[in-house]
């Protein structure tokens, strides 16, 4: 069986840089949005989609240079980072003051529903962050902070009430019909939970060092009812790691996503293969028989996705 059109390597993303509303913000301007399985929630029609088979959950990166942050929004699904690269920091509330993170490559956040969230690159370098969103639909898009949205109408970005962006850099202008996307009231505004990081972070932050020694012997169950971060948004996350490499060949009835984090990986079904390396996406077929184990030495982590029954809901029970 030919895989080639299920994956997708890390040199062959295609970026969109006006994907959302903060697109000429200043200190947002550079991020790059990449849509790698499913729709995800991208608000421009520039953005490039990979892979268009559903899985139950769309998978996206973000690609940011130091000092460039991404605004603050909420999800009515899932959202879960983990690190690629860079060192980040992850702030959420309704002005991003009620607690932050700092997280370092393999670490990983399962960020709750209905909660305003943003992240920033802090490191020196140009950094990658992987995200998975719950449903094929993520949840019919982002909702904004409403000084997001202010901040992006005074630099020529409006947001239409039908959820797409219209530059008046470009000539752009809202169609007849089509009215602004209103800002939220301060009654809405009510509704959006304010947790402390000690409520936040030892249920919904998991670092990688302490999953890959859980994983020495057999994979670690990351996100799902009996994982380290126990959740049921539509998916499920596992760690692998060379001491609980797939070695004997699996199958699933639903597809499954792998994300390698560190090393290179060589996944082997019946009549083909594939090596995969960090940054790198392959999306594996229900009913496909296949191992994934390390193919040289040195660390080796990664993430591997599985979609459930359960629906893509809210994940904040605070």
């Amino acid at each position: 069986m030919d895989l080639t059109n299920r994956i997708v390597r890390y040199g062959e993303l295609k970026r969109c840089r006006t994907a959302f509303i903060d697109a000429h913000t200043p200190g947002s301007d550079q991020k790059e949005n990449f849509t790698i399985i499913g729709g995800g929630v991208s608000e421009s029609a520039e953005q490039h989609v990979h892979i268009t088979i559903p899985h139950g959950f769309n998978i996206g990166a973000a690609g940011q240079p130091p000092h460039c942050r991404n605004s603050l929004h909420s999800h009515r699904t899932a959202e879960v980072f983990f690190v690629l690269s860079g060192r980040w920091r992850f702030f959420w509330g309704r002005w991003g003051t009620a607690g932050e993170v700092i997280l370092e490559p393999g670490d990983i956040f399962n960020i709750p529903t209905g909660i305003f969230r943003g992240f920033e690159n802090v490191g020196t370098d140009y950094g990658m962050i992987m995200a998975v969103l719950g449903g094929d639909d993520a949840g019919g898009g982002v909702i904004w902070a409403p000084q997001v949205i202010e901040d992006a109408g005074a630099h020529g970005l409006v947001l239409g009430e039908n959820g797409k962006l219209y530059d008046s850099k470009k000539g752009e202008s809202l169609p007849d019909g089509v009215a602004p996307m209103p800002l939220l009231t301060d009654a809405e505004l009510a509704e959006f939970p304010e947790p402390e990081a000690r409520a936040v972070l030892p249920r919904q932050v998991a670092r990688y060092l302490d999953l890959s020694a859980m994983a020495d012997r057999a994979p670690v169950s990351v996100i799902g009812p009996d994982g380290c971060l126990p959740d049921r948004p539509g998916f499920e996350v596992s760690l692998l790691t060379r001491g609980s490499a797939l070695t004997a060949p699996v199958t699933e009835d639903r597809p499954s996503v792998l994300m390698p984090v560190f090393g290179h990986w060589r996944v082997t079904w019946q009549g083909g293969e594939a090596t995969l390396a960090p940054g790198d996406t392959m999306s594996v077929p229900e009913g496909l028989a296949h191992s994934v184990v390390p193919s040289i030495t040195g660390e080796a982590g990664l993430y591997r996705v599985t979609g459930t029954q359960d629906p893509a809901g809210p994940t904040w029970h605070g």
